[in-house]
């Protein structure tokens, strides 16, 4: 069976081929449109150009960083240094003197030193640099994931969007057939009044027939009305895909509206959903937090280095220049258990999310069956409403004859006109429902080229 179907569609497909079905020109060229100028989609590619400068900035914390810093400290009173100089020299000195009948040696004072700097300054430049540091490193890793991620994200929105943009397109489709289709009912009333008001003038019949037709006139006059104001809301909505002018005119392209042939359905190409892309990468990201949290093991190394100068009253030369080198070790022996009570979370988000992996592939699988089994209802729709639209049209040929040579009642021809429209919209919907069916196909097979 699924054999048959298969060559059944393979046989489809050769015919839409030779019609022009599937993707139209104007159609794709519209979805291009989307892709540039819808706004959901823009703000998708917004956050993707985020995680590219996020990685950037993650690449960059593995060169030397630069800074310049400097301090001035103006102080007075406060802890202090007392050195009794004049106590343990003032001695020695007058005892020189006498020796040398001089004054030579003159007393000293003892002195006191601040522990505070008074007027003192100090500016450097440090350049530092990483040299083993696993937090970096995975940091790293992780933004080139979330890269991946968002492209993921906004793979889903085009898909999302080209779904939406076609379905949008068929019902606007759709509501045009349905206006085209009350004025042709409107014509046939027309039609109708005519015939009526010419039989009533020789006598052939009552003004009751008449005026039923024009009833019915008012009647499609009012599904008129409701057929464009839909036509109208699909344009509205088609237009703000696009983000255009809610009112800009749509073109129709006739090569994928012939409903004489049923549409093939989009066969499976192999494609991975983009949210299976995205959970994947999720669960990369998630593994590389779990390893990043266990990287507390490695201990943190990097090295300085200060070119800078200092001193007092501002004074510079080569005594105040100096540089400084020096290497940093940080390695965390105990946290209490932080940082293993860290890495056991993060090994949970990693089973959660392989877990909804799972389960996200299951319900895709039943996605895509749904949508087949109401792609096959729609194509057994259309069938029947094609069949009855022939039905109709002989029906309604034969009772106007009939009713024209006046053996008829008139009632009966205004069921046989109703059977007729309404044969027609069912068509137009059915058709629609169709092609919506496909795009639903597409949308689960991800089938659509981006």
């Amino acid at each position: 069976m699924k054999r048959k179907t298969f060559i059944i569609l393979l046989a489809l497909s050769g015919i839409a081929s030779q019609y022009g079905y599937g993707q139209g020109k104007i159609l794709d060229d519209y979805i291009q449109s989307a892709f540039s100028q819808n706004q959901g989609l823009k703000q998708q590619n917004f956050q993707l150009d985020k995680s590219l400068y996020a990685l950037k900035e993650a690449k960059s914390l593995f060169y030397p960083q630069v800074g310049l810093a400097g301090s001035y400290t103006k102080t007075d009173g406060g802890r202090t240094i007392d050195l009794p100089i004049g106590d343990m020299l003032n001695p020695v000195y007058s005892t020189l003197n006498q020796l040398t009948n001089s004054e030579k040696f003159p007393q000293v004072q003892n002195q006191s030193f601040l522990l505070n700097p008074d007027n003192f300054y100090d500016v450097h430049v440090r350049t530092s640099l990483p040299l083993v540091n696993t937090e970096i490193w995975y940091a790293n890793k992780i933004r080139k994931e979330s890269i991946s991620l968002q492209q993921a994200a906004v793979n889903v929105y085009k898909r999302k969007l080209v779904k939406d943009v076609k379905t949008a397109y068929y019902q606007y489709y759709q509501a045009g057939k349905a206006v085209e289709i009350y004025n042709t009912a409107q014509l046939q009333v027309q039609e109708n009044i005519r015939v009526n008001t010419s039989f009533l003038a020789n006598g052939v019949t009552n003004s009751t027939a008449l005026t039923r037709a024009k009833a019915e006139q008012q009647k499609i006059a009012a599904a008129i009305t409701e057929a464009e104001n839909k036509q109208r809301n699909a344009q509205a909505y088609f237009n703000f895909l696009l983000n255009r002018d809610l009112n800009a005119s749509i073109t129709i392209d006739s090569s994928i509206f012939m409903p004489e042939e049923i549409l093939p359905a989009p066969t499976p190409t192999g494609n991975t959903r983009d949210e299976l892309v995205q959970l994947s990468q999720q669960q990369k990201i998630a593994s590389l937090f779990y390893r990043q949290s266990k990287s507390y093991l490695v201990p943190k190394v990097s090295t300085f280095l200060d070119l800078g100068s200092q001193g007092f009253n501002w004074n510079v030369d080569d005594k105040s220049r100096y540089y400084m080198w020096g290497v940093n070790l940080q390695w965390d022996i105990f946290a209490a258990g932080q940082r293993k009570y860290k890495a056991q979370q993060a090994a949970i988000d990693v089973s959660n999310l392989q877990a909804a992996y799972n389960e996200t592939s299951i319900s895709f699988q039943l996605e895509q069956q749904v949508a087949e089994n109401n792609y096959r209802t729609a194509v057994a729709n259309f069938k029947s409403a094609r069949q009855q639209l022939q039905l109709s049209e002989k029906y309604y040929t034969d009772q106007s004859k009939v009713y024209k040579a006046g053996q008829l009642l008139y009632i009966e021809l205004l069921d046989a006109q109703t059977q007729l429209t309404n044969a027609k919209l069912q068509l137009s919907v059915a058709f629609a429902a169709v092609q919506t069916a496909i795009a639903d196909i597409e949308r689960t097979q991800a089938s659509y080229k981006l």
